[in-house]
């Protein structure tokens, strides 16, 4: 009986160059196409932390308007708990508060929230949602005034 001759056969040791080039391709397209959707949903995420900074702090000087007296609201970060309203959360939004105190006899105190990504953050990119707003009634808006922004 005779050895069968190597030549004959075909002996896999790998892939070849066309099959790792036909992987870099796909897996370059699933990249290209994941990452802008990954980060939407990252700014997505830290519009509700604004959101609910907002929200908080719109509590806070509720609190604050029922204890102060005169009773009133403040646009002072620590007399409503905090230390700083810039930024806020993680760092991707800066809070401003813009308080009207009472003018007697008919116009009661009121105060407006606003929420606005940090300038050159990777949230200033939100084109979608670029500010939040609240105010003392709990009316809530937003820049571009999509109804979207706040569900």
């Amino acid at each position: 009986m005779t050895k069968p001759r190597h030549s004959h056969y075909r002996y896999s040791a790998g892939f070849t160059l066309v099959e790792l080039m036909i992987v870099i391709v796909i897996a370059s397209i699933l990249i290209t196409v994941a990452i802008p959707g990954y980060r939407t949903s990252i700014r997505k995420s830290r519009r509700t932390e604004a959101k609910t900074a907002l929200l908080d702090i719109a509590a806070r000087e509720e609190r604050y308007f029922n204890t102060s007296n005169p009773p009133g609201y403040s646009a002072t970060p620590t007399d409503v708990g905090y230390t700083t309203f810039t930024p806020v959360g993680s760092g991707y939004y800066n809070v401003t508060i813009l308080v009207t105190p009472a003018a007697p006899p008919n116009t009661p105190a009121q105060f407006t929230l606003t929420a606005v990504p940090v300038p050159g953050s990777d949230q200033a990119k939100d084109l979608q949602c670029t500010q939040f707003q609240l105010n003392n009634l709990g009316q809530q808006t937003s820049s571009p005034n999509i109804t979207g922004c706040w569900q």
